[in-house]
């Protein structure tokens, strides 16, 4: 998720104990001035930070590379992608979404969802004209929230796309396919409908479908009832990492020989007053409400905030040994990933990047791969103040010559997708794989003088990818590195 700053004293910015502020506190997403930032921590290896408010000294290492980096060869652990599902503000096929992307089209418009006229945002990558059918029956269509709609839809497209139709499915073995769809909040519609019922009418007008359809694990759920999956079911949330956590836990248990295939991604629907004013609430969103086309715009100097977006992206994921044996169309290859932590700040990202930084090297050291191979980044590019250069001077800690490196932030155009956000960003880095061209990150008009490497501004670009990364981080400080290459047997 975006790292923002604080909205509230005792609870995103300043301590209410008396003891000094948190380390990078800010006030909105501008440096507050009256908040004393402590220095940065040392990066030299071994960083020692310690956190103001309770004096406590945190230790943290990037353990070095021992040996040469070594890619995966055994056919029953190698993890191949094998099919695609999205809904996206730019509908539900692949090819109009990238072809969108490509364009530099932005997504963004004032939400019409709901009456937005007394907030102080009123805009977002609303999903509009969304069509459910042949994909939900018109009964199940009507009771679900939206969260989980995207999540079916998604999920079936995608095992369309790899030819896992219902015909196919029944005659494999479901007890080795699993489903792993996550959310960062879950059936939002269904939890603001059931306490306002709650609220106002008493716990007896309270639907019955109020709790199933508000907790997270049911996007999984009710595509595995669908479709008669009977493999690993849960799904994960870890805000706007969810989506990459999701991909990193299926792969492993593919190469843990539990699963054959898993459908794997991340759906969010919290286009909603709720959704919306709690986000206003952490001053976290842009407020250009004359503009919204140019309001996300990662890593440029005006900046002022993300703008919400939704839907939802799924991958099958596959052992490369399963997907030889049933004549697959291959894609493209998951090598690796990792997940850390920063243990800083609930919104905050740390100022010396170090979670994000070990991030990306564990995540090259489980894909067996060293960082000069390395020459695409989707980077998580929120157009916040501070998220968007901690995650750059991350990467250049890294990767230590950028020349060949490229960059972009898809939320420019379709906002923050916030747990779908991996998903989708996901797609979009496997379509730069196959087609050779990177789609644009827009309204760069007036670029940090910090950010030396290549965003691809504003226009499209040629660009063969040799390994890519996608970058997904959340609040609470959780960082995902997922690394995907062509395929090559």
């Amino acid at each position: 998720m975006a790292s923002i700053s604080g909205a509230g004293a005792g609870v995103l910015g300043r301590s209410t104990s008396g003891s000094p502020p948190l380390v990078g506190a800010y006030n909105g997403l501008r440096p507050s001035e009256n908040v004393r930032i402590l220095p940065k921590a040392r990066t030299d290896g071994l960083a020692r930070v310690k956190r103001a408010e309770s004096r406590r000294e945190i230790k943290a290492m990037v353990a070095p590379t021992t040996s040469a980096p070594k890619r995966e060869t055994d056919p029953k652990k190698r993890v191949v992608i094998t099919g695609m599902g999205l809904v996206s503000v730019f509908g539900t096929d692949i090819d109009v979404f990238y072809d969108k992307l490509l364009e530099g089209t932005s997504g963004i418009s004032l939400i019409d969802r709901f009456d937005a006229s007394g907030f102080t945002v009123r805009f977002g990558g609303q999903i509009r004209d969304f069509s459910s059918k042949g994909y939900i029956d018109g009964k199940n269509d009507r009771r679900l929230d939206d969260c989980w709609r995207y999540c079916i839809v998604a999920g079936k497209k995608a095992l369309e796309d790899a030819n896992l139709g219902t015909g196919i499915l029944t005659k494999m073995d479901r007890t080795r396919i699993g489903v792993l769809v996550g959310s960062g909040m879950g059936g939002l519609t269904a939890f603001s409908t059931g306490v306002e019922s709650l609220v106002q009418k008493g716990y007896k007008k309270i639907s019955p479908f109020f709790i199933p359809y508000s907790i997270t694990n049911m996007g999984s759920a009710l595509l595995a009832i669908d479709t008669g999956l009977m493999g690993p079911n849960y799904s994960i949330s870890t805000a706007c990492a969810t989506a990459n956590y999701c991909f990193y836990s299926a792969a492993n248990h593919i190469r843990r020989g539990e699963a054959d295939i898993m459908v794997a991604g991340g759906t969010e629907a919290a286009i909603i007053p709720s959704g919306v004013g709690g986000f206003i609430a952490c001053r976290a969103l842009s407020q250009r409400n004359e503009n919204p086309t140019k309001a996300s715009r990662p890593w440029d100097r005006d900046r002022d905030g993300f703008v919400m977006g939704e839907g939802s992206g799924v991958l099958i994921m596959e052992s490369l040994e399963h997907a030889m044996k049933r004549g697959a169309n291959i894609i493209a290859e998951y090598l690796g990933g990792a997940i850390t932590c920063d243990a800083h700040h609930m919104t905050d990202p740390r100022a010396d990047g170090l979670g994000v930084s070990s991030c990306i090297h564990k995540s090259l050291e489980d894909a067996g791969i060293s960082p000069e191979e390395v020459n695409y980044v989707n980077a998580h590019a929120t157009s916040t103040l501070a998220g968007d250069l901690a995650e750059v001077n991350a990467i250049k800690k890294v990767f230590k010559d950028t020349s060949e490196i490229k960059m972009n932030g898809t939320k420019s155009m379709i906002g923050h997708g916030l747990g779908a956000a991996g998903g989708l960003e996901a797609i979009a880095t496997i379509k730069a794989i196959n087609t050779g061209w990177l789609h644009p990150t827009i309204n760069q008009d007036n670029l940090e003088a910090d950010v030396t490497i290549d965003t691809v501004p504003n226009v499209k670009k040629q660009h063969q990818i040799n390994v890519g990364i996608s970058n997904s981080f959340g609040f609470g400080g959780h960082n995902s590195v997922v690394v995907f290459a062509p395929f090559s047997p």
